[in-house]
This record gives structure tokens, C-alpha cells and sequence, in this order.
């Protein structure tokens, strides 16, 4: 005779086994436009909702925010094309074992200092100083000195892209000199647990000291003096205790993780064709028309350290990935193409999106809706929230409504 008692509890266990939460502490990386860190919690509670156990797919992880919340909980996949988020991903989702080498943050920094004095002694001509007093013609010249570097041959310094392609720009030379030797040195420890919190530290450090507003879409001019005086306090900070702070943070933080992870550099579809059966994908696509390969193209050339052709004021990247989510004329085929493909691969689905986005929000339900298949439930909540512009002079901050879209599989 079964106990129904007994059984309630069983029940009850295995919910709570398959809850997943929201780890409290989650290492801050860079301003990303889009970012889901204020309303993570909503984001989580949405899964929830759907999880069934499994795998956790983030389809488009962005600043890989959803993979700090809830590493170390169960399976997780981190998909962008973009191979910074990579970089982000690999970094909260790490199996750390500090101990192994306890001063390898010190020797980072002796390492890159080698790197920085080497190329003085090279270069002694190369120096710009901001610590002066300065009429605003003197240093819109110190700066058009620097931009011109990009003309310069420093092919005897193995690491000198920033240096040579954004000294004056979003960096001062100094910073880009720094960059490029920290650089550098991630590459020491390339078959290491280290190598992507050196990278994404240096991230940080690169966020927090370019003058542009928090995205690298373009650097801002000095053109009176008040924005001058706005740019020198940027141009006077330094990457080193930037870097050494976030660095710090994530020894103290992020340990050992036994999860089964992957991270992937994909365009969407590729992704969702190799996902397992009965995943639970979150999908946060871009909204707008604006490509995020604009906005993060220097972090993008950091992590990829090519030496790219760049164009144009902002010296963009002239590969830069365009997404059919912000296309006008292609958005709605491409989230046809994703619902199809989650209902084939019997999976569940957590959909954010804006109601500013480039489709209407009823228009999706209705997709989704002529889309999966008898087995599925489909619902819909919303949230009200500030979001950020990145420091659109018109309106820094936005009142949006933030949709979940809810479709779950019924096994």
C-alpha cells in the first residue's frame, strides 16, 4: 500500500532539486547595453517555470550574466557569436583551484611591467603626459598625436595592436600600452584555469577607463572645455589597479565548479542544432536595430587580437557580425526559424523581449503560438523597468516593459 504522504515529500524534494537560484555573488564584468543584472532575478524566476531538469542553454549570452547566476547548478551551455562573451562565460563557469599558484596575480603584473619597459626603451620618443595644465587646442593636439600612431610600424613589439590602433581614441597611449601587456601575458597561461579571468579582468580595467560612455560605438571629442575636463578624468586613471581589482574579486568569489559546461561561439541555429533533447534554452536577442558588434567591437578585437582592418572615427572592425534580429525585414523569420527548432529539439523556452523592440510582442505570441506543437503551454508576463541607453544625451534611462515569454513542454 503506497503512502501518500511519503510520496507528497518525494515530490516536493525533487521540485526543490530542480529549482535553480540565483547566486548572490556575481562578479561584475563590463557596461553592456541590454544587460540582464537588475532583473536577473525575474529572469531566473522564468526558467524556473519551465526547467524541468537538464541542460540551461543561454543562446545569446551577451555579457554571460545568466552564466555567473547559476554556475555551479546544474549543466550549462553559453552560446554568442560574439567571442568576447565567450571569454565572460568561460570565465564565471571556471574550476578554480587558486591554490596551484597563489601569486599569480603578482606575477602578472611583474610580466607585464617587463613588457611596458621593454617597449619605453625602444620608444623613448613615444610619451604623453596628461598630468598638465591644458588650454583646449594643446590637447586636442596631445590627442590627434596619439590617434596617429595607426601610421606607426611597431612590428619588432609582438604585442602592440592597442597601442597602435586606439592610443588617442577611447585609450590614452599609456593605457593602450598596458593593455597590450597584459595581453600579452594571458597568453603564458593559455592552458590554464587563468587565462579568461586575466582577459576579463582586463575587460573591466578597459570599461573603466575608456572615455567613450560605457560602449565603444565611438570616443567622444573635446570640443569645449567642459567635455575636456570630463575626458581627462578617463585619460588620467590607469588599467593596472582596475585590473588588479577585479582580478582579486574573482579569486575570492569564483572556486571550484563540478558542472558540466560549454561554451560556444555560434551564430544561433548552429547552436540549437547540437543542443540535447529536453533543454531549457533562455533566448535574450538583440531588440533593436543597432548591432552589438558595433558597440563591443575593441573588446571583441582584444579577445581575438588579430590586428583587423579597421574604419572610420569609431575604427571599427570591417567583419563586424550583422544580426537578423535587427534587421527589420529579417527579424521575423529568424524567430520563426528559432521556435521551430526548439519544438524539434523538445525543448523548453524562456523568451526576453522589449516592447520598444523590432517586432510587436503580439506578433511573437502568435508565432510561438502557430509554432510549437499541441505538447506545449505557452504564457506570457511582463515586468516594468528602467533600462539603460549607455549615455544617449535625449534619454540616459527608458521605462520598458520587459516580456517573458513562457514555453514549456508537456512530458
Amino acid at each position: 500500500m503506497t503512502n501518500p504522504v511519503r510520496e507528497e515529500i518525494i515530490r516536493e524534494n525533487e521540485r526543490d532539486l530542480m529549482t535553480l537560484t540565483l547566486n548572490e555573488n556575481i562578479p561584475h564584468i563590463i557596461k553592456y547595453m541590454g544587460s540582464k543584472r537588475k532583473i536577473i532575478d525575474y529572469v531566473i524566476e522564468g526558467i524556473n517555470e519551465c526547467y524541468t531538469g537538464g541542460t540551461v542553454v543561454d543562446l545569446f549570452a551577451g555579457s554571460s550574466v545568466l552564466a555567473g547566476a547559476l554556475r555551479g547548478q546544474t549543466p550549462f551551455v553559453s552560446n554568442d557569436i560574439q567571442e568576447y562573451s565567450s571569454v565572460l562565460a568561460k570565465t564565471y563557469l571556471g574550476n578554480y583551484h587558486w591554490d596551484d599558484n597563489p601569486n599569480i596575480l603578482e606575477e602578472i603584473i611583474e610580466k607585464a611591467t617587463i613588457k611596458v619597459n621593454y617597449f619605453n626603451e625602444r620608444y623613448p620618443d613615444i610619451s604623453f603626459d596628461y598630468n598638465v595644465d591644458f588650454t583646449l587646442s594643446q590637447f586636442n593636439e596631445l590627442e590627434k598625436k596619439q590617434q596617429e600612431l595607426i601610421e606607426r610600424d611597431f612590428s619588432d613589439i609582438e604585442y602592440h595592436l592597442f597601442l597602435k590602433y586606439y592610443s588617442g581614441t577611447y585609450w590614452n597611449f599609456e593605457q593602450c600600452l598596458w593593455i597590450d601587456s597584459i595581453r600579452g601575458v594571458a597568453e603564458e597561461y593559455k592552458d590554464s584555469d587563468f587565462y579568461y579571468p586575466i582577459i576579463s579582468s582586463l575587460m573591466f580595467a578597459m570599461s573603466y577607463n575608456s572615455q567613450s560612455t560605457g560602449h565603444y560605438a565611438q570616443y567622444r571629442d573635446a570640443t569645449n572645455n567642459k567635455n575636456m575636463n570630463d575626458i581627462l578624468i578617463y585619460r588620467r586613471k590607469e588599467i593596472v589597479p582596475y585590473f588588479i581589482r577585479k582580478f582579486t574579486e574573482f579569486q575570492n568569489v569564483l572556486q571550484e565548479n563540478q558542472q558540466p559546461s560549454n561554451v560556444v561561439s555560434k551564430d544561433y541555429i548552429d547552436c540549437l542544432n547540437n543542443i540535447a533533447i529536453k533543454s531549457t534554452v533562455y533566448a535574450d536577442p538583440p531588440y533593436c536595430f543597432v548591432h552589438y558588434s558595433r558597440f563591443y567591437h575593441a573588446i571583441e578585437t582584444l579577445v581575438r587580437y588579430d590586428y583587423p582592418e579597421v574604419k572610420y572615427k569609431g575604427r571599427y572592425r570591417t567583419d563586424r557580425h550583422q544580426s537578423p534580429f535587427c534587421i527589420r525585414s529579417q527579424v521575423r523569420s529568424a524567430f520563426e526559424r528559432m521556435f521551430a527548432i526548439i519544438n524539434e529539439r523538445e525543448s523548453n523556452l524562456v523568451l526576453s523581449y522589449s516592447n520598444t523592440g523590432m517586432i510587436k510582442l503580439d506578433e511573437i505570441i502568435e508565432l510561438a503560438v502557430s509554432t510549437f506543437d499541441d505538447n506545449y503551454t505557452i504564457q506570457a508576463r511582463s515586468l516594468d523597468y528602467l533600462h539603460s541607453t549607455m549615455g544617449r544625451k535625449e534619454d540616459k534611462s527608458r521605462e520598458v516593459q520587459e516580456c517573458l515569454l513562457l514555453v514549456k513542454r508537456n512530458y
